[in-house]
């Protein structure tokens, strides 16, 4: 088994029984809650909890490399107003300078960036969402992963990580890359679930953050820990809503039953509901902003 990837230490004891992924190649969803590739296993040091066996990262590269989703891009308006208050958030601690998006799928945070001053450009594996980037948005967008994407070190005042550290077997292999991208006293934002939250907690193995393709599962504690441990002093630590329509939110129920998510999502349009903006808040995802360390 693994050694715990927040704290490097353990043990690692048994969490939460989760569904294997109902097929045979791993395939990045939003919708397949309480899958993950083995069973969730909890460090008993410093309580982080990631699966007990790790996809190998060819076949996660793979999977994400595949990635296309049009729901995304059909939420332009929500993602944007998302990615505005994180560069709000960004700039409450550093000045607008140079930023890379690890992760930035079709572009939203870059274009929104590049719209208040910053010189913006990022990286994404999916080679739908890049190429989308760069062709409707004129972005300056890598197709690549954030470890092969070609990037100078020490020239960025900001790096964003939304919602990518879950997906990664050694996150502070991670945060050793972004370290070496920043600048001195350059921020990294990052954006994930939290599953040290009351939601997580009593949903357990049914928590719509329970997917496929995510393989750590942190806490505000494993998380903070982590951070030091790779040179980073947490500065700020919230959570992190994110702006959807309604029938975008209904239709995530599909996770949990396809019938009502469609009669959901069909009675939302009835009532002239499904495309207004909400942001709801089930303190379930934290987002934090970290210094590098001089």
């Amino acid at each position: 088994m693994n050694p715990c990837a927040a704290c490097g230490q353990g043990p690692l004891l048994p969490h939460l029984e989760v569904r294997a992924p109902g097929h045979a190649t791993l395939v990045a969803t939003t919708t397949s809650y309480g899958q993950a590739p083995s069973d969730i296993v909890r460090c008993g040091h410093c309580g982080h909890m990631q699966v007990a066996s790790f996809p190998p990262e060819p076949e996660l590269d793979g999977a994400y490399a595949e990635v296309s989703e049009a729901a995304y891009v059909a939420e332009e308006v929500g993602q944007r107003a998302t990615a505005a208050r994180t560069l709000e958030r960004i700039e409450r601690h550093v000045a607008p300078g140079r930023l890379v998006d690890l992760g930035c799928w079709v572009g939203f945070l870059v274009a929104e960036a590049q719209s208040r001053g910053w010189e913006a450009e990022g990286v994404e594996p999916s080679r739908f969402a890049s190429a989308y980037a760069r062709d409707t948005l004129g972005l300056n967008v890598q197709t690549a992963t954030m470890h092969s994407a070609d990037l100078p070190e020490g020239a960025f005042d900001a790096v964003v990580l939304g919602d990518v550290i879950e997906h990664l077997p050694d996150p502070g292999e991670a945060l050793e890359r972004t370290r070496r991208l920043l600048s001195a006293g350059g921020v990294v934002h990052l954006a994930l679930p939290d599953a040290g939250s009351r939601v997580a907690r009593m949903m357990q193995a049914r928590w719509w953050s329970v997917l496929p393709t995510h393989v750590q599962y942190f806490t505000r504690a494993s998380l903070t820990g982590l951070l030091a441990r790779h040179g980073f002093v947490v500065e700020w630590v919230d959570t992190a809503a994110k702006g959807f329509t309604v029938g975008y939110y209904l239709g995530r129920l599909e996770g949990y039953s396809r019938p009502v998510a469609a009669a959901a999502v069909a009675a939302a349009e009835r009532v002239r509901l499904a495309d207004r903006l909400v942001w709801p808040d089930f303190r379930d995802r934290m987002a934090v902003v970290a210094r590098r360390r001089p």
